[in-house]
């Protein structure tokens, strides 16, 4: 275990913290750095993201790509939770907690607005960071990038519906600028560019160079992921000082739907027998979402200074701790996992205590 997973708790607390302060003390440079966006789309963070993914996606060997129906269940299970669970259920803890417990507490004229931004937030699965999760959780790299091209496949016909039959709309603007722009940038660009490196360094002096590569690389995409997280809590430092409460209140429904959907997901792979190394970023990939669609499309159909775009800027919030300590769920339940009576008999493996 590297140093950076061992200390993981200690990492994010500190960025979350640098992240604020900086943000309360020098927000032009924040200004400056989320000003530098086209289509809602933030380039310095997307760089970041290629920092992140590439190392991930040069171990991938495009020609094993065909195994993936071997990961069937791991895949029914993403799909089930992603498009059939997550909005519902996402949709019934934003009427629990934003429009009935916690209602007392919030600005009355914004209530209903928050809650359609945490179903707009649930609606879009993520893209992109699932390669950073995956990775964390040493899972199989040839379903996390199959799964994520599936999922932006679906979206582009199912985002729209979804959003409309639980908002109680006729039609909503869908942002296909940020929708596309998104997916050139967290999938088609750093695959080129990964697959590129490999061939290179394949061609150079085989295996052996890209692990040499990828001992280069992998600092490198932890000290990405680690800016990544200061730069969003540097972006919202002054909302966190100025609104600590409404951010907190909306926070609660959003961990719980994390929690919910990745614990879902993660027992659903166990009880169907599916491998470890799948079931961790089915889990994951399954509780995530892809927050950059989920503003553009708040701030296109409520307006920015809406609750709709501060409850989906909240996920943003959101997304990066409580998906690193699901990542820690994960990892230390392996055991646990492969002593399931199904993933032994499909996978052969016995546990010692057996």
């Amino acid at each position: 275990m590297s140093i950076f997973e061992r200390y993981l708790t200690i990492w994010v607390g500190l960025c979350i913290i640098i992240g604020v302060a900086l943000g309360h003390f020098i927000p032009g440079v924040f200004q400056l750095l989320g000003s530098a966006e086209y289509a809602n789309v933030n380039i310095p963070m997307a760089v970041l993201i290629w920092l992140m993914i590439i190392p991930m996606l040069v171990r991938i060997d495009f020609a094993s790509l065909r195994h993936v129906t071997n990961y069937w269940r791991g895949i029914g299970v993403t799909l089930f939770i992603n498009w059939a669970v997550k909005p519902f259920s996402m949709a019934l803890l934003g009427w629990l907690f934003i429009g009935y417990l916690f209602r007392p507490l919030l600005p009355e004229a914004q209530i209903e607005s928050y809650i359609a931004g945490l179903i707009i937030l649930a609606a879009a699965p993520c893209t992109a960071m699932v390669f950073v999760w995956s990775n964390l959780t040493r899972g199989e790299p040839h379903f996390t990038l199959s799964q994520v091209a599936l999922n932006d496949a679906i979206m582009i016909v199912a985002f729209a519906p979804v959003v409309a039959l639980l908002l109680g709309l006729s039609a909503i603007t869908v942002p296909w600028a940020t929708l596309v722009l998104s997916v050139a940038l967290y999938i088609i660009v750093p695959v080129i560019a990964a697959q590129i490196l490999r061939r290179y360094l394949l061609s150079q002096d085989g295996m052996e160079a890209i692990n040499k590569a990828l001992a280069f690389l992998q600092p490198l995409s932890i000290v990405a992921l680690l800016v990544t997280l200061v730069m969003l809590f540097g972006f919202q430092g002054e909302q966190i000082i100025a609104q600590p409460l409404v951010i907190a209140l909306l926070a609660v429904p959003i961990l719980i739907q994390v929690y919910f959907n990745s614990g879902l997901a993660y027992l659903l792979n166990r009880a169907s027998g599916e491998q470890h190394c799948v079931a961790g970023p089915s889990a994951l990939i399954g509780a995530s979402n892809f927050f950059e669609l989920a503003v553009a499309a708040a701030i296109s159909l409520f307006g920015f200074n809406s609750g709709a775009a501060l409850a989906t800027v909240v996920g943003v919030l959101v997304e990066v701790p409580v998906m690193l300590s699901v990542v820690w769920i994960v990892n230390r339940s392996k055991g646990w996992y492969e002593r399931g009576a199904a993933v032994q008999t499909t996978t052969g493996f016995k546990s010692p205590a057996e």
